[in-house]
């Protein structure tokens, strides 16, 4: 057997984005700011659009997440040299984003759900004294909302939650980017609403936001916002933010709009299709699923799972014998950073740091993308093959 499908064709695109994209083309009217009707301005609707989505009071739209991330940062006061928390299982533009304000990452360890480690957290919290926690939730895994909220009211600690895997999650009915002071999310191909590259930020806090906008570089344009706080909040930003020409261009902002009218929809079927795979995936021997709280909604836009038996030659085995069999598997604990999958021991210009609890998580952790091209009848499939796979290398050390 042989999967025929690809693992990296993203939805198509609704026809209303095409449409929007002509007409925005045809104007020639790209720039991040038009002057004139705010009604015309896209990426001004598209901001407000998501915060009324989000349920937030205030949104910027910008290039990726990651430059939301560090106007984040930025704006909540980091500067250079300042010690910023961060999961130690995540991607590399989290630690990047910590980097590129000057700041030092400080590399939490995760359990075995793979999210932040509440324990360790504490502690490197004390160690390091740190006052902001950029919290990641890598691959839509949440950890307890409430005890990151408590311990971090405990310790004065601003939270920062990167919602690049979590657009739509939610922990007991509160979406995901809304727990923290800001929210980061992210409109990447492979992420759950697709511009190319771009993203979000979100927050509740006025004087955060109007830093943000101006540092994203509004000029004095900062009034041409779809969810932007009132002008007396930009007094004085508009004299000490630098511009950092980060907000969204209007053609990006056109095809986003109507793909958010989408995707609600567009959650239900990611989980859909998730929950078919990991039931057919939890069948296997010797495979394991992270555990989830009942109160967690993630967005299975991917799926990840152990073989905690395995040796890394093992390990090895199985992303190659899949490929041949048309899986596509990713695998954390290689040596070497592999396309997009990378893991704290490849960021050499982070500080080395001992996490010996996330690298055992590591050593076996596999990683699976889940586009909604699939079908319900693709996950048996694709569940017996990496079973088959799988078994065929255990059944070879015995």
């Amino acid at each position: 057997m042989i999967f025929k499908k690809s693992f990296t064709q993203q939805n198509r695109l609704p026809i209303e984005a095409l449409h929007a994209a002509h007409r925005v083309l045809s104007s020639a009217s790209l720039h991040r700011y038009q002057e004139g009707d705010l009604a015309q301005n896209e990426v001004a609707s598209l901001e407000k659009e998501f915060a009324n989505w989000q349920d937030a009071k205030y949104c910027l739209a910008v290039t990726s997440c990651g430059q939301a991330m560090q106007l984040a940062l930025r704006s909540v006061g980091v500067s250079t040299g300042d010690a910023v928390l961060t999961n130690g299982f995540t991607l590399a533009p989290v630690p990047g984003a910590i980097c590129a304000v000057g700041a030092q990452p400080v590399l939490v360890e995760i359990s075995s759900d793979l999210a932040i480690d509440v324990a360790d957290l504490r502690k490197k919290a004390h160690q390091s004294g740190a006052h902001v926690l950029l919290l990641s939730h890598m691959r839509g895994h949440l950890p307890n909302m409430r005890d990151i909220i408590a311990l971090a009211d405990d310790l004065n600690l601003t939270v920062i939650e990167d919602c690049a895997h979590t657009m739509g999650a939610t922990w007991d009915g509160q979406k995901s980017g809304n727990f923290g002071r800001v929210g980061c999310f992210s409109t990447q191909s492979y992420k759950h609403l697709n511009s190319g590259e771009g993203g979000f930020l979100t927050t509740n806090d006025p004087d955060v936001m109007a830093r943000a906008i101006v540092t994203s570089g509004s000029y004095m344009h900062y009034s041409n916002h779809g969810a932007a706080p009132g002008e007396t909040h930009f007094d004085s930003p508009k004299y000490e933010c630098a511009n950092m020409s980060a907000r969204m261009d209007v053609l990006r902002a056109s095809i986003l709009r109507p793909q958010l009218a989408e995707l609600d929809l567009s959650v239900a079927r990611w989980n859909e299709l998730c929950s078919a795979l990991a039931a057919h995936l939890e069948s296997v021997p010797g495979i394991m699923l992270p555990r989830q709280s009942n109160l967690a909604m993630r967005v299975g836009s991917s799926i990840q799972f152990q073989i905690p038996q395995f040796s890394a030659s093992e390990c090895v085995n199985l992303v190659a014998r899949s490929a041949t069999r048309g899986v596509r598997l990713k695998w954390f604990g290689d040596t070497v950073p592999v396309a997009f999958t990378s893991n704290h021991t490849h960021w050499h210009h982070v500080p080395p740091q001992a996490l010996p609890q996330t690298d055992a998580i590591l050593s076996t952790l596999f990683d699976m993308r889940i586009p909604l091209t699939f079908e319900i009848s693709d996950c048996s499939e694709i569940a017996k093959i990496i079973g088959d796979v799988a078994q065929d290398i255990m059944a070879e050390t015995v």
